[in-house]
């Protein structure tokens, strides 16, 4: 979220949670990105903010009840008061219990997928609208064909990200594998580790697809633990999330910190799985 908009994001905030009763004298920003996520304090509660233009709210609160009703390890609104989507001055803002970090608290590998197992047989039991995995794939195909939208991508690095787009995405549809809902984005950012065990985090990110695309977030140790996968699948879904997070720092408005340091390291990734007659070779 633009710096310009936060002050009045978290002021937006701070006001619904106070008119529910939720003491709201402070606000210490814990992550903005696409939405701006808030401690408020002092009653302690998760204020996550977006413009009303691009949010999922409704679809996020309840799928995070449906799937916690059935013991899914994911975050919950806070109990405190009904689970709404609030809007306010141009915001939308829903509010989820405070998980406390656990201090030195890690998260085993086991235990990651484990608990991402557990989520994927309750989101199988879900039949709900998600967009399917390959919509990211073709925009991220779109900004490598955009130029306007990723001026400072070199040539020769387009073409190999566009390569390995088209021919990952062309072998995991070929593979012909069973899908489902996912998480869409279960990486270390959207894990917390707390007292009541792991807890996935940001369901705005759902989609439709093989489990191994979840998978593909994760650290490599977490996949190697997870029963019931196809390998090679996994290994495609991973090339292909690593060129499309590659193509993302290249966007002109990203805002990740060090985003083209990152991109240069992992396209580097990518010319080694290429020059190892990986999913990166031409096709």
């Amino acid at each position: 979220m633009d710096v310009s908009e936060v002050a009045r994001a978290v002021a937006a905030a701070r006001s619904i949670a106070s008119s529910l009763g939720l003491p709201a004298d402070d606000a210490v920003v814990v992550h903005n990105s696409n939405k701006l996520t808030l401690r408020l304090l002092p009653c302690d509660v998760l204020a996550r903010v977006a413009p009303e233009e691009r949010q999922v709210a409704r679809f996020e609160v309840d799928l995070a009840l449906r799937l916690a009703a059935s013991g899914c390890p994911v975050a919950v609104p806070d109990p405190r008061v009904a689970p709404a989507v609030h809007e306010r001055d141009g915001f939308v803002v829903t509010l989820w219990t405070y998980y406390a970090p656990v201090p030195e608290r890690q998260v085993a590998p086991a235990e990651y997928a484990d608990a991402l197992q557990r989520l994927h047989a309750g989101m199988r039991e879900l039949d709900v609208p998600a967009p399917h995995f390959t919509d990211r794939v073709e925009r991220a195909q779109r900004l490598l064909a955009d130029r306007e939208s990723t001026p400072a991508l070199p040539g020769a690095d387009r073409e190999l990200l566009a390569q390995t787009l088209r021919a990952t995405r062309r072998f995991i549809e070929g593979r012909g594998g069973a899908e489902q809902l996912l998480h869409g984005e279960p990486h270390p950012g959207n894990v917390l580790a707390t007292d009541d065990g792991v807890l996935f985090i940001d369901l705005e990110t759902c989609c439709r697809g093989p489990v191994e695309f979840d998978l593909a977030h994760a650290p490599d140790e977490v996949g190697d633990r997870a029963r019931g996968v196809d390998r090679e699948l996994l290994r495609a879904c991973r090339t292909l999330v690593l060129a499309m997070v590659t193509t993302w720092r290249w966007e002109r408005d990203d805002q990740l910190p060090d985003g083209h340091r990152l991109a240069a390291e992992w396209l580097e990734r990518l010319r080694g799985a290429r020059a190892l007659g990986g999913f990166g070779a031409p096709g």
